[in-house]
């Protein structure tokens, strides 16, 4: 049993096993999934689990080089937590999410909410 951080045994897993550049996915309900990509399937009602407690759980258990949202977000969206986030088409988003490792779905119900986060090294 671990003592703090995330608990969910595939995601670690999957977290602690991603190499340099590999995309790790975490977004709401709605984006679509293209088939051979993992989901890691947290929602179990509309809103449950949050986005940002469960994007602030991934960040304690992965090291991020860039982060990827749409430019349909809204304006500052994911700034205080992520200082190195590339503002990308939303249609460009859902591609990389085909190079994606894992995608992890909240309940979140806000349009947009999804990030890609690139794997970096800690040195």
């Amino acid at each position: 049993m671990r003592h703090d951080g995330l608990w969910h045994p595939r995601l670690l897993q999957i977290l602690s096993s991603a190499g340099h550049t590999d995309l790790i996915v975490v977004a709401d309900p709605g984006l679509p999934v293209p088939p051979g990509v993992e989901t890691v399937d947290l929602v179990w009602r509309r809103g449950e689990p949050a986005f940002l407690p469960v994007l602030e759980a991934v960040l304690g258990e992965l090291v991020v080089e860039t982060a990827y949202v749409a430019e349909e977000s809204p304006p500052g969206f994911l700034d205080d937590l992520l200082p190195k986030t590339e503002r990308i088409p939303h249609t460009q988003l859902k591609e990389l999410t085909g190079r994606a490792r894992a995608v992890v779905r909240t309940g979140e119900a806000t349009p947009y909410a999804n990030v890609v986060l690139r794997a970096g090294v800690p040195f």
